[in-house]
């Protein structure tokens, strides 16, 4: 997928987000398996503080995972996220970007998110993507692919 159909999901804070953007940003829109589990309370840690130097560079930071929007809430307050975290329940998000894959964890298989995150332009061109992030030092990687835009 190189262009992303336009989608309004809901987020946290009762809002109803954009992809693409509707206000001329780019958007980073990371997946990740659960809130409140050790990699992605990390990963979200990491987007949280470098995120005045996203704004800075005309982007805007989305978490998505499947958990329900009252998970959201908290995982977000506890962790003062200053970004929306998207609910995709149904997980048309995980589909549409083909994040939501067969994988194998101590011998077994299961279905889950593997954790990818991907630059959109405010015309919905998918400017870069990662698969299987390794948290550790992801979120400088993306922050320099976005300040080289």
């Amino acid at each position: 997928m190189n262009k992303v159909q336009p989608i309004t999901c809901s987020a946290t804070s009762n809002l109803d987000v954009n992809i693409p953007d509707t206000e001329a940003r780019n958007i980073v829109l990371y997946f990740y398996p659960k809130d409140a589990t050790p990699g992605c309370t990390t990963e979200g840690q990491d987007f949280r503080d470098n995120h005045k130097a996203f704004v800075d560079a005309n982007s805007v930071i989305y978490g998505v995972s499947k958990d329900v929007m009252i998970k959201h809430e908290k995982f977000k307050a506890k962790q003062e996220f200053p970004f929306e975290l998207i609910s995709d329940e149904g997980g048309e998000l995980c589909e549409m970007f083909g994040v939501w894959q067969l994988k194998k964890f101590m011998g077994k298989e299961y279905m889950g998110i593997v954790r990818s995150t991907f630059i959109i332009s405010p015309n919905g061109n998918i400017l870069k993507s990662w698969d299987k992030v390794r948290v550790k030092g992801h979120v400088n990687e993306v922050l320099e692919a976005v300040q080289s835009l």
